[in-house]
């Protein structure tokens, strides 16, 4: 249950709505990108995902589900997409065989490199904006 606060004064709004606005514009310019590239903004996702995680080249579907906050049914469907266009591929785990893990291909790497050269100052500018709500806590 939230926590009762006091009135949000004109400059706690004034930087909300920046941020919304910066976060969007973020998502937009991602939204572009992807498509110049050829691929979906997901479908972008899915590929960055398969990278975040330390130690390692791949992620599981269910991994993959809850950085995209989506059903594993629809995040199946989604990776069969990217498999079908060439990006991903699945392999079944060595070290569990109920896993199943998804791997870059050469040409999703590509795609990978190629968009998150072109977000990386738009991510850095977030960042920027995300450091400040928390410097005058926003949330």
């Amino acid at each position: 249950m939230p926590t009762q606060r006091g009135p949000i004064d004109k400059q706690r709004f004034e930087a909300l709505s920046d941020f919304r606005f910066r976060l969007r514009s973020f998502l937009r310019f991602s939204e572009d990108a992807a498509r110049e590239e050829g691929i979906t903004v997901l479908q972008y996702q899915v590929l960055l995902h398969t990278q975040g995680f330390p130690g390692r080249e791949w992620a599981s579907i269910s991994e993959i589900a809850e950085r995209l906050q989506a059903q594993a049914h629809g995040v199946v469907a989604l990776v069969s997409r990217c498999e079908e266009a060439g990006l991903v591929k699945r392999k079944q785990s060595t070290s569990d065989r109920r896993l199943v893990e998804v791997h870059l291909t050469p040409a999703g790497r590509k795609k990978l490199e190629a968009l998150a050269g072109q977000l990386a100052d738009h991510v850095a500018e977030l960042a920027d904006v995300v450091a400040f709500a928390r410097r005058t806590k926003l949330s």
